[in-house]
């Protein structure tokens, strides 16, 4: 049957363990986050040696997983079997794998804990194996998040540690690394190093140790566009081309893009008043008045044409079109184009 991640590792914490794990989808976070528990916690350390067993898809089929499963355990309770990068297994979803794999499911080892890590995809749950699946073994399915749901996951993880954020901590944690689960549990794990518990993380604290500048950064860049400072502006794409490893100009077009799409989404909504558009923003709510701002530099016309440019830098920096441009270049170009608009030719 189906699960989350949470119930799952309740259960294991509390030492009730399923035969059969199947974790599969597009987040790889969760899927490693219970292996790894199941691996360091499900026996003691005396009894892996004979009893803990890490296979890898490319490498076994599924008469090799199954062979291992139905061994028993020597001098401890149970055994573990753990398939990584299942989803590269040659067999496991041709007839005669499926076919094994549907016989084992409706009768497991009780004594074998087996995990199958199936990541970045999942499998047909209306085909047999995956109504088997379904129905005799641990089922979670991941999703990535969506862009909005990733400052909520960065509060859940801090409170988890005992650690609050502030509200632009999150955020600019969830914008400069996105929804990368994974990086950023690191990063924040690296953070947390340095507070206690209880303790509250903030904006300089990100801002000191994510590789995010005080004063150079694409949160910085967004302020100067919106007060048409292109001094400032220009600083700081010199800052990023002299810091090319912490500023690459892919993730920070990502973060234009959505600012640039925010603000159009906000000029198209009927309910213009703050509390509309503080509803609007969710999460950024609290930037309403930066917001506000940007739509009276921005009309919506232009915030079109701004989105169309981003697009294009897209390209230029993927290398599709415009030629041996570096990326201080691309952006600085963006930049000019954000801040002069282009004056439209009517034709006739």
């Amino acid at each position: 049957m189906a699960h989350t991640p949470e119930s799952i590792l309740e259960q294991l914490k509390n030492r009730a363990f399923a035969p059969v794990y199947f974790l599969q989808g597009e987040e790889p976070y969760y899927i490693d986050l219970i292996s790894d528990y199941i691996e360091a916690h499900a026996l003691q350390e005396h009894e892996k040696g004979f009893n803990q067993v890490v296979l890898y898809g490319k490498d076994v089929d599924v008469p090799t997983v199954l062979l291992q499963a139905k061994r028993f355990p020597m001098m401890s309770d149970r055994s573990v079997v753990i398939v990584k990068e299942a989803q590269s297994m040659a067999d496991l979803e041709k007839e005669e794998g499926m076919k094994q794999l549907e016989a084992y499911l409706k009768n497991p080892l009780p004594s074998t804990i087996l995990v199958f890590c199936h990541k970045y995809k999942s499998l047909d749950g209306r085909k047999a194996l995956g109504k088997a699946i379904g129905k005799h073994a641990v089922l979670l399915t991941t999703k990535k998040l969506y862009d909005n749901q990733v400052p909520a996951w960065v509060n859940h993880y801090l409170k988890s540690k005992g650690i609050k954020g502030t509200q632009q901590a999150v955020l600019m944690l969830s914008e400069y690394i996105g929804a990368d689960l994974l990086r950023l549990a690191n990063e924040i794990d690296k953070l947390l190093l340095n507070l206690k518990p209880g303790a509250t993380l903030d904006e300089q604290a990100v801002q000191e140790n994510v590789g995010i500048s005080k004063e150079y950064n694409i949160f910085e860049l967004q302020s100067a566009l919106i007060a048409r400072d292109a001094l400032k502006a220009n600083r700081i794409i010199h800052y990023f081309e002299a810091n090319p490893k912490n500023n690459p100009l892919i993730p920070n077009l990502s973060l234009l893009f959505s600012f640039f799409t925010r603000i159009l989404t906000l000029h198209l909504q009927p309910d213009k008043s703050e509390a509309g558009l503080k509803k609007s923003l969710g999460n950024q709510a609290w930037k309403v008045k930066d917001y506000v701002q940007a739509m009276r530099v921005f009309p919506p016309q232009r915030c079109i044409d701004i989105i169309h440019y981003l697009r294009v830098a897209d390209l230029q920096v993927k290398g599709i079109t415009g030629g041996n441009m570096g990326e201080a270049d691309i952006l600085r170009e963006l930049v000019f184009k954000m801040l002069h608009p282009i004056p439209r030719v009517l034709a006739g």
